[in-house]
Parts: structure tokens; C-alpha cells; sequence
């Protein structure tokens, strides 16, 4: 069984109405990453210096030594960035991703960020690249971080971000059952669960984009006014959307370095003076919007075929395509994911095997339909979704003529095709599906095969619609 564990559909087409409190537009969330004393520094164990997100162009971690330009950069970070910020947003609601060996090391602005209300989650133990760290080194340090936040702090975090991620961190997080949220996704504008192991974790994706952090990256912002501009825009377009009843969730990545700075913090508050002269604009933390979403949109039990086992999803779906259990026994091969539990998604696994198939195996599935308005149904000897299909358009309800043109044209099209006239009932009416009837009587052999299989493909979708979400 080949399973494939990234989620390409996610909401689709039809993301759901968030219903933000007070019918707002927009979620308008911010975050002040605080790892100013977490960084990579040979003075807390690490065996090298820090490189990531400075003034410092083109910086390298330097093995076994201090970087003094490194340090002081973080620290002005801690001792000025930190301030400013808090004097222009000490009203907002923001949500602080904090390091647990930075918070450790700033106390004052920790009281300063529990003066203000904010909501202080978890950035992870130390601001440090978790990809090659051994899994049960990175549950441990999960476990520290928690331990150490809440005894900094004073409570414990309901937030988790850590940011420089492994593949593991993500899960690991979840089966802590510590959080009301995990934000190492960046894949959406919604929340949305997540089923870990046996329970459901709520995911608010984060932002890279809206991020200060491409002051500090090759071809990110240059100046406050791209900055500014990047986020008005983004505001505006989401903004618009939730005007036409999409409403979604904005986030905003914000770092005491990089914003903090006199020459760029004036486009954070520009932005904010846009944001706050609109109506409807919900500016809210991000365990604020958790407790929101796990009222409004709790976990919802569904049914999954990419994770059913054979015997099950052969019995839910192999008589999808009409007495053929085979496709749905070929299809169960298939690198099945996510994007396959929804009715379009597994429509196309089914599809793929049917169009795969051979002439002799099509023909085979062509022929396994009834007759329309035939004996099979005279004699209530149709499948359950036959019957349901024929009755939609009335075809169990003819008037004696309509019954007698239907045998005629079943007799006549067998007699030429080899194969019963397929159509998708529940697309049509009674008079449209006559009118198909005669027409495609007309058709060379090969045109009408590769219909009647069109078809087919047609009616799997229709029948999958009434199981699985669209």
C-alpha cells in the first residue's frame, strides 16, 4: 500500500465561513517572535554561533567561537527593538512566539509582555535547526521547553511554533496533547485539524511572506515602504474576500531585530493605522482564534479512504463503478493521500484504473449496466444506486408510449454498440435522456465506446458526491 502524507486539497474550492465574531471581514493576527538569547552561541552549549535572520549580509556560523557582531545585533534585539514595539502595540492583541532559554534570560520584558495581555506560546527551547536532530532528542527538548516556559511565564504555553523544524516536529508537538494550536504549517488561510495518533490537533497556519524577516533574506524588503505596501495588499485582498463572504486569517511575522529598528518600524505603523480605519477587522491572538475555531468548527469525524484498509474500501467502493470491485481493488494500489478523500479526489483514483484498463475490461464495465427503464428495473433487480439514479428522472414512473420508446431504443442500441446505453441520469430529464438516446444511435462504434465510458466516469463521480465531501 503506497500512501502519499501531504495534503494537496486541504478546504478546496469552499472554504468554510470562519464566522469571526461580530460578522468580521478579516482575523487580523500578530506575532513578535522573542528568541533575543536563544540564538546559537557557544555560551549555551552550541557548537558554533548564530546565522540566521541579522543586518549581518552573507553571515557563517563560526565552529567553536563567539560572534561578537551576531550577539550584539540579537541584543539589540532584547534591549531596544523590544520596547519600541511594545510602546506601539502594548493595546493590540499579539501573540508572542517565545524562545524558552530567551524568555529565561529577559524577565523585564517578559513582565512587560504579561502587563500588555499578550498571549505568550512557545518558540521552542532554543532558536537552533532541529532537521537532523534524532526524534527523541527533539520530544525531549518539546518537553523541556514546556517545562521551562511555564515556569518562566508562570503558566504554561497553549501555543507552539518552533519554527526551524524537523519533519518530526510537527507530530511530536501534537502528541504532547499540550496545545491548543501547533503553527509549523504554512499552508493555508484558515485553521484546520489535524489527526495525530488518535486525536484531532488544531493547525493555525503561519506566514513567511508577511514576515519581517525578509528584511533579512536575498531579494526580500528592502525598505520599510515594501514592506508596508507588502502587507497593505495582503490586508486588502483578504479583506475583500471576506466582503464577498470568504472570510480568513492574516498573520503577521514580526521579530524585535529587524521591525524593531527606528528606519522600518514606521511601515508596521502605517500598516496598523490602515488595518484599524476599516470596518469589520478582528484583531485577536492566535489562541484567541483557536478557542474560536474549536468552538465554531470542532473536529468532525469523516470517513478517509486513503487511510481505510483494503477490505474496507474495497466493500465501500467497489460497486462504484457498476459490479466491477476490480478498479476499486486496483485504485486501493495507488499512491493514495489526502486529496483523495474527497469525491473528486477518488473519483479520478477510480477513473485512472478504469481508463487503464484494457479494451475487453472497459466493455466488460459497459456492459455490467442495466438497461434504462428496462426488465432489470421492471423487476426491481437494479443495484440500489441504479435504482436511486432512474428514479431521479422519473424513469420508474413512465407512461406506457415512454416505456415502449425506451425498449425499442435498448433493443436497438445493444443491437448496434453490443453494450446497454449509458448515461448519466442525474444529469438529465426524462426528455433529454431521449434525445441523447437517438443521437447517439447515430455514432460510429468507437465514438460511442469512448461516450458510454465518459459516462461511466460521470456517473462514479455522482455516486461518490452522496459519500464523500466535494
Amino acid at each position: 500500500m503506497t500512501r502519499y502524507p501531504r495534503d494537496m486539497i486541504g478546504y478546496g474550492a469552499n472554504p468554510p465561513d470562519p464566522k469571526w465574531p461580530g460578522g468580521a471581514k478579516i482575523a487580523v493576527q500578530i506575532v513578535l517572535n522573542y528568541e533575543e538569547g536563544g540564538e546559537n552561541n557557544i555560551l549555551h552549549g552550541d557548537a558554533a554561533s548564530e546565522a540566521f535572520l541579522s543586518e549581518i549580509v552573507g553571515a557563517a556560523q563560526w565552529p567553536g567561537q563567539r560572534h561578537w557582531n551576531m550577539e550584539s545585533i540579537y541584543e539589540y534585539g532584547a534591549r531596544a527593538g523590544f520596547w519600541r514595539l511594545h510602546r506601539l502595540m502594548k493595546d493590540l492583541p499579539v501573540t508572542v512566539y517565545g524562545v524558552a532559554t530567551a524568555l529565561a534570560r529577559s524577565p523585564d520584558q517578559v513582565a512587560a509582555m504579561k502587563q500588555a495581555g499578550w498571549e505568550i506560546a512557545s518558540h521552542g527551547l532554543k532558536w537552533i535547526e532541529h532537521k537532523d536532530m534524532p526524534e527523541a532528542d527533539e520530544r525531549a527538548a518539546i518537553a523541556e521547553a514546556i517545562r521551562l516556559h511555564t515556569e518562566v511565564v508562570g503558566e504554561a504555553p497553549r501555543g507552539w511554533y518552533e519554527g526551524r523544524t524537523s519533519i518530526n516536529t510537527v507530530r511530536l508537538a501534537a502528541e504532547t496533547g499540550a496545545f491548543d494550536y501547533v503553527s509549523d504549517t504554512y499552508d493555508d488561510d484558515l485553521p484546520y485539524w489535524m489527526r495525530v495518533g488518535d486525536r484531532d490537533q488544531l493547525i493555525l497556519p503561519y506566514t513567511l511572506d508577511c514576515n519581517d524577516m525578509r528584511f533579512a533574506t536575498p531579494q526580500g524588503f528592502n525598505s520599510g515602504d515594501q514592506f508596508f505596501a507588502y502587507l497593505r495588499d495582503t490586508f486588502d485582498a483578504l479583506y475583500a474576500e471576506g466582503a464577498a463572504g470568504s472570510a480568513k486569517m492574516m498573520n503577521i511575522g514580526l521579530h524585535c531585530r529587524l521591525i524593531g529598528r527606528p528606519g522600518r518600524i514606521r511601515a508596521l505603523e502605517r500598516f496598523l493605522e490602515h488595518a484599524k480605519a476599516q470596518d469589520g477587522v478582528w484583531f485577536a491572538t492566535r489562541l484567541q482564534i483557536a478557542e474560536h475555531w474549536a468552538r465554531k468548527h470542532p473536529p468532525v469525524e469523516r470517513t478517509r479512504p486513503h487511510r481505510m484498509a483494503r477490505d474496507a474500501f474495497v466493500a465501500a467502493y467497489g460497486a462504484i463503478f457498476e459490479h466491477s470491485p476490480w478498479i476499486a481493488e486496483r485504485a486501493f494500489d495507488l499512491e493514495l493521500g489526502p486529496a483523495h478523500d474527497t469525491a473528486g479526489g477518488l473519483a479520478n483514483a477510480l477513473a485512472r484504473v478504469f481508463r487503464t484498463a484494457s479494451e475487453a475490461e472497459r466493455l466488460g464495465v459497459l456492459q455490467a449496466h442495466p438497461d434504462l427503464a428496462g426488465k432489470l428495473a421492471a423487476a426491481k433487480r437494479l443495484t440500489a444506486d441504479s435504482t436511486a439514479e432512474q428514479a431521479s428522472a422519473g424513469l420508474d414512473a413512465l407512461t406506457d408510449a415512454e416505456r415502449e420508446a425506451f425498449t425499442q431504443l435498448n433493443a436497438a442500441y445493444v443491437a448496434r454498440f453490443g453494450f446497454p446505453f449509458i448515461i448519466a441520469v442525474r444529469d438529465n430529464t426524462r426528455a433529454s435522456i431521449l434525445a441523447a438516446f437517438r443521437t447517439r444511435l447515430d455514432n460510429d462504434r468507437a465514438t460511442e465506446f469512448a461516450t458510454a465510458c465518459k459516462q461511466v466516469e460521470r456517473i462514479a463521480e455522482l455516486r461518490l458526491k452522496a459519500l464523500l465531501p466535494s
